[in-house]
């Protein structure tokens, strides 16, 4: 049988590379009706902020032609109901369990890192540094290198699990904030978080999303991620997690080719809640069909020549 096994640092090890992104599989909980969660290598769940939060007005959701906008707004049950509604759940989860953090200051993310590390069935965090800085204007803590290193060394001084950190497409070099956020501790990068982008309905004349600029997803950003993935393998030497359209087992090879140790499936749960776990069949098969005995000999195996 083929090796399916990737070890993404800090001894987390995924019986597959194939991990759920943030914002697209809940809490996981959802899904366990549709199929068996733990034939996945791993799964991210929404973002968790220190308190409840219902998100931004509606509507925060539109289709685009090669994707979706989304600007939900972190909407997520804050990190006392997540611990107390939520892990009695997830601690049944045959998989692995990463919790997206998220924050609207430095404190924010502390917090829930901190309370986080004491619960045994979470096997590490990710920590979402795309959020607006409120203290800083609403500038993302991701696009500004000093913020970014600040973000995860003062939450890797409470956290002692595995630290994950989700990079925003959304700077001039993102190689440069890779370098830094690997310097302050961070374990592995997951990259890209959404682009920026916007529709406006012609009939109408309205923004299709009411916060007019929103995060963009699905299968039209893959090249963008892509090259992100493999700049920053050259750059950094933990592992990258990758993602951006996502939608087949072929485009997780990409992904691998190019530097990524694992992916994230995420905007293709929306077309087909079951996409994660077809991927993972796909890809064995593909493996089989193709003589590739071991997942690993893929990781930046891309040709030059």
């Amino acid at each position: 049988m083929a090796k399916t096994t990737v070890n993404i640092g800090n001894n987390i090890k995924l019986k597959n590379p194939i991990m759920t992104a943030s914002g697209t599989f809940g809490y996981g909980d959802e899904y366990t009706e549709l199929y068996d969660i733990g034939d996945l290598g791993g799964i991210v769940t929404k973002a968790i902020t220190p308190e409840l939060r219902i998100g931004n007005p509606l509507p925060r959701i539109a289709e685009t032609e090669y994707g979706m906008l989304n600007s939900i707004g972190l909407a997520n049950l804050g990190l006392d109901d997540f611990i107390s509604k939520k892990i009695p759940v997830i601690e049944n989860f045959k998989t692995i369990v990463f919790v997206n953090v998220a924050g609207k200051e430095l404190k924010d993310y502390i917090m829930v890192a901190e309370k986080l590390n004491e619960i045994d069935c979470i096997d590490g965090i990710e920590v979402n540094i795309s959020c607006p800085n409120v203290k800083e204007g609403g500038v993302a803590f991701g696009t500004d290198p000093k913020v970014a290193a600040e973000v995860t060394r003062e939450v890797r001084k409470v956290y002692s699990k595995h630290m994950m950190v989700k990079l925003s497409p959304n700077v001039t070099d993102i190689t440069t904030i890779a370098k830094v956020v690997e310097d302050a501790g961070a374990d592995s990068l997951s990259l890209i978080n959404t682009l920026f982008g916007m529709a406006i309905d012609t009939k109408t004349f309205k923004p299709k999303v009411r916060s007019i600029v929103a995060g963009y997803s699905g299968p039209g950003i893959k090249p963008v991620a892509l090259q992100a993935v493999y700049k920053c393998s050259k750059a950094v030497k933990i592992p990258l997690i990758g993602m951006g359209g996502i939608t087949s087992a072929d485009d997780v090879i990409e992904f691998l080719l190019a530097g990524a140790t694992a992916v994230q499936v995420g905007t293709a749960n929306f077309t087909n809640p079951l996409a994660a776990l077809n991927i993972v069949k796909d890809l064995k098969e593909i493996m089989k069909d193709r003589n590739i005995s071991d997942i690993k000999s893929l990781i930046g195996g891309m040709k030059l020549d």
